[in-house]
């Protein structure tokens, strides 16, 4: 089945280009939610020096991969790229961590037949994971060529996986994309190299420069990214964490943002803009989400130049066909906000909630 990560920028990098473009006087481009890396893709295409922050380490990781150029990963141990990505195809299936935890097997140990991939998948799942960590322990393979196979193996996984788009459950019945072997497939590789930095900071601990270039696109609904993409964030940390309930979670809740609480979600995203160290930032933000963006404008303009545009409405995030009630498409925007004088001095809220928050 498709990915969909929730608020994918991947269908607007034209005018996410067009934007971050006539910044030519910026000195580097700070993703500060990257996600799947599609904006910080654009950017490096673009020239730019790249900054890319998620509190995933899975979305740091994706976002790695697809900056990553033929010099930066040769594999030289292994054969290849082609060559990695054939042996890890290639090695048989071992019993391990998903097996037991995020298959039907989990009924033998959990007490819960979870579906999410067929015994056989996430046996090879195990497998693939583990010949990969001992590649990076026995030096066959860089930290970089590292990454580029652990998002190769996201991308795997997410193709057989047995759910409805994101991994917060599984589905009571196997899709027939789920039926298939995981079967994992090289990418085409970068001409060149971008200058990369990844980090996993909550927003809040960010120190850009003035001269940078801030991209702000944070969650805009009550869905909690560390809690929808446990599954992919479990594969990369390889830390076989204690899960809890029906669908298997890992602990999350110290990754709880503020953006997804819809009483709080305003005065973040407010703070947030004014009190990061960058002059010029941009921000998307979604007609569906917690925030007013007329309220938004108006506290912005108090600090700042901002300007909305809106732009060409994209398909609604819909985990199965029949949550469409709302509609097909929703309005994206882009607003542009150049601060004026010198910050504000008072602190920016973190993104962790207590517990007993409410939305």
């Amino acid at each position: 089945m498709t990915f969909r990560y929730i608020g994918s920028k991947a269908r607007l990098t034209s005018p996410l280009s067009r934007v971050i473009s006539s910044y030519d006087n910026c000195d580097r481009f700070v993703d500060a939610f990257c996600g799947t890396g599609a904006v910080s893709e654009v950017a490096g295409l673009l020239g730019r020096d790249v900054w890319a922050n998620d509190t995933m380490v899975s979305a740091t990781i994706m976002t790695a991969a697809r900056l990553l150029s033929h010099d930066q990963v040769s594999f030289s141990r292994l054969d290849g790229y082609d060559g990695a990505i054939n042996r890890l195809n290639q090695t048989p299936a071992r019993t391990g961590y998903f097996h037991r935890t995020y298959s039907p097997a989990s009924a033998l140990h959990a007490g819960t037949a979870r579906r999410y991939f067929t015994e056989e998948n996430a046996a090879r799942i195990d497998a693939m994971r583990s010949l990969i960590s001992d590649w990076r322990e026995g030096g066959d393979i860089s930290p970089d060529e590292e990454k580029l196979l652990l998002a190769d193996l996201i991308a795997g996984v997410n193709r057989c996986a047995n759910i409805a788009g994101t991994y917060g459950c599984f589905l009571s019945k196997w899709q027939s994309a789920a039926l298939r072997p995981i079967v994992l497939q090289p990418r085409l590789l970068k001409d060149f190299a971008t200058e990369l930095d990844t980090t996993t900071h909550d927003v809040a601990d960010l120190v850009t420069a003035e001269n940078d270039l801030v991209y702000l696109d944070p969650p805009y609904t009550k869905r909690q990214y560390a809690s929808y993409y446990h599954i992919i964030e479990t594969l990369v940390l390889g830390d076989e964490p204690r899960v809890e309930g029906v669908s298997g979670l890992r602990p999350w809740q110290h990754k709880a943002s503020a953006f997804c609480y819809k009483r709080r979600a305003l005065d973040a995203l407010v703070s947030l803009v004014e009190n990061i160290g960058s002059r010029h930032v941009i921000l998307s933000y979604s007609a569906e989400g917690h925030v007013d963006l007329l309220e938004l404008e108006e506290m912005l303009s108090r600090s700042g130049k901002i300007v909305t545009t809106p732009i060409e409405e994209v398909g609604r995030y819909r985990p199965n066909r029949s949550a469409s009630a709302n509609g097909d498409t929703v309005t994206e925007y882009i607003l542009t906000y150049a601060r004026r004088g010198a910050r504000k001095s008072s602190p920016m809220p973190r993104n962790v909630i207590l517990e007993g928050a409410t939305a």
